[in-house]
């Protein structure tokens, strides 16, 4: 378990980088195929998020090849940052427009637009009159992307519920791009709850949360990968009505 334990401390941004990169390469491969459907914007996503990862490394770049000094002592020095805005914001807005573009009730479409621009709103606020906290391992942000994002998830699983959409469910990439999600929400959720004890001095928290982390980010993108793959090019949604044909 301690080889293990060690393994993961040296390469778990390594790991974490080519589970990314796997759906991205696909979303590539396949992108004719949704090139006219909302999923194209996942793609988007998911090749932003491999180099948001992989540009997000810069703490342990630096101190291996021996300019870390450049950044020790200053606000930047770790990453956290990083994560806060460019994670946690892109993902509640792709979440909140793929929903919106395929949700057809205006009454839902309008929840998701003033909700999102609450919660912008809200983000906004937040690092204007709190700007250091955002280098700090803060918990605002992250939580309430948490809640947009199931927010979202939940009204296109209500809209879906009440429609003929749910005849064709199984063959739909927006179904399992909002179950995906919504169990990683549910896994990731209270781990932000004890966000505190993520420190060094307690390497058995730190690493327990990372091994979690991976087993998420495997099932995550691996699963979006294979949505990728499997689901039917022609269950496109019809921004118009709503429906899907």
């Amino acid at each position: 378990m301690e080889g293990l334990d060690e393994f993961l401390k040296e390469n778990y941004g390594l790991i974490t980088n080519l589970v990314e990169l796997i759906p991205a390469i696909i979303g590539l491969i396949l992108f004719k195929k949704y090139k006219n459907t909302p999923v194209k914007y996942i793609i988007y996503f998911l090749i932003y998020v491999f180099f948001l990862e992989l540009i997000g490394g810069y703490p342990v770049f630096l101190k291996d090849i021996g300019y870390f000094y450049l950044i020790e002592g200053t606000l930047i020095e770790q990453n956290h940052w990083w994560y806060t805005i460019f994670w946690w914001i892109g993902l509640s807005t792709i979440v909140a427009y793929v929903n919106y573009q395929i949700v057809g009730e205006k009454r839902l479409k309008k929840i998701i637009k003033y909700a999102y621009g609450l919660y912008l709103l809200q983000v906004i606020l937040y690092i204007i009159f709190n700007f250091k906290s955002i280098f700090s391992p803060e918990r605002f942000i992250s939580i309430a992307s948490l809640w947009i994002v199931m927010l979202c998830i939940i009204i296109y699983f209500f809209e879906t519920l009440n429609s003929d959409k749910i005849v064709l469910f199984f063959k739909s990439f927006y179904f399992y791009f909002n179950s995906i999600f919504f169990v990683w929400i549910l896994v990731i959720m209270p781990l932000e709850f004890f966000q505190d004890y993520f420190i060094k001095e307690d390497w058995n928290f730190v690493l327990f949360k990372w091994k979690i982390h991976l087993t998420l980010n495997i099932f995550l993108y691996l699963s979006l990968a294979m949505a990728l793959i499997f689901c039917d090019s022609e269950n496109k949604v019809s921004i118009s009505n709503g429906k899907y044909r």
